[in-house]
């Protein structure tokens, strides 16, 4: 509720609070700061009637501050450009969520991203596209067919941005045969996603748990009389846990400037070596240690096995270097880490536990991932048979 404090100057102060009162005005924190002067707190709505009551009378009247909501929004209010720039603000903070603005490729080292781009805009992705008016699983189909080199695509929205992911067919998958009989099988456990059958037979659905090498798209379809032999192709996709574990040290020894160097020589006759030094080997953890071989070579680059070999030592001070977030360190390796592991898909929840040992920082996460996990497996050639 909106309040105003109110300062009255009167000739006779007990009167002016009876006849506030006769006329039903709420008076609250009544306080005399003066012999002639009353302070009190009253709802926003009376202040017309107090004002008006204290003008006929003649006497002075003050408002001292304000308390509410109102007068903020009075205030801003009479500044209409303000209120304009704000209304804008609010409506392009619910349109912009919802819309693409920018296109970002990735994976692509043969295959120009101009190319990705114009076949993307082809399928209905241009600038203020609604995220929801795509359609990932055409986008994927077009570029698959329209650029042979690429052996996977995928689509993600970002914010404002639309992500294409892709992966380039490697030589050596360009040198087997074009067709092998095979079937797609589970790379690792997980709850099936989203399947997608291009040939061959599903042998799962989605919300299917399956174990690593289970069959999932069967290159062997039963027709009856005959079972039809084929190479099983498609994409599917898992909710998997991935479980990893990091350590790293939170105090290192840095090494300053070179304080010592020294050199030690041998000799190398065939497989025999000669030491010319006592010791060998190095005793310090700080220490350096370069080698080098020099063989004798004959006119004509032929080269005996005779080789003097030189082994510098350089002794360096050390300083303690503290790590400055070695948690953080711990948590972009891990993510970095799982990228690499999956064939495509992303981290969807993460739960990390970092400890603190000894001077050891440790992290222990466990990962929801939502990743492909199809691997096609071909099969043996069958002998073949020629009728007599």
């Amino acid at each position: 509720m909106d309040y105003i404090t109110i300062e009255l100057t009167s000739a006779d102060p007990a009167n002016t609070l009876q006849r506030l009162q006769n006329a039903g005005i709420t008076l609250l924190d009544v306080e005399s700061p003066g012999d002639f002067r009353l302070r009190f707190r009253i709802s926003r709505a009376d202040q017309k009637s107090v004002t008006a009551l204290a003008d006929k009378q003649g006497e002075a009247w003050k408002v001292l501050h304000h308390k509410g909501f109102f007068w903020p929004l009075r205030r801003l209010f009479r500044r209409p450009v303000l209120c304009l720039g704000l209304f804008l603000l609010l409506l392009v903070s619910l349109w912009v969520p919802s819309r693409v603005f920018f296109i970002q490729v990735e994976g692509n080292a043969s295959v120009p991203t101009a190319q990705i781009v114009e076949l993307t805009t082809e399928c209905g992705i241009s600038f203020g596209v609604r995220s929801r008016d795509i359609r990932s699983q055409q986008i994927k189909n077009a570029l698959l067919e329209a650029i042979p080199s690429l052996q996977w695509a995928g689509i993600n929205i970002k914010g404002c941005v639309a992500v294409i992911s892709v992966r380039e067919r490697s030589s050596a998958q360009e040198d087997e045969p074009n067709f092998t009989i095979g079937s797609v099988i589970a790379q690792r456990d997980g709850v099936i996603a989203e399947l997608t059958v291009l040939r061959g037979i599903a042998q799962c659905s989605p919300g299917q748990a399956v174990k690593a090498g289970q069959v999932l798209i069967s290159g062997y379809a039963d027709c009856g009389i005959c079972i039809r032999a084929t190479q099983a192709e498609g994409d599917v996709y898992a909710y998997t846990n991935r479980v990893f574990t990091a350590v790293t040290p939170t105090e290192f020894a840095q090494k300053q400037q070179i304080a010592a160097t020294r050199k030690k020589y041998s000799l190398i006759i065939g497989k025999k070596r000669i030491n010319f030094a006592n010791s060998s080997g190095n005793l310090e953890p700080t220490c350096a240690k370069i080698y080098s071989e020099k063989y004798v070579t004959l006119p004509g680059g032929f080269r005996l096995p005779i080789a003097l070999v030189t082994e510098t030592y350089l002794y360096a001070d050390t300083e303690p270097f503290e790590a400055s977030d070695p948690q953080a360190l711990l948590q972009q390796f891990a993510g970095q880490y799982l990228r690499t592991q999956m064939q495509a898909g992303e981290v969807q929840q993460k739960g990390e536990v970092v400890t603190w040992l000894d001077g050891l920082c440790r992290l222990d996460g466990v990962y929801s991932c939502r990743e492909m996990i199809g691997l096609f497996l071909p099969e043996e050639n069958l002998p073949n048979y020629e009728n007599n």
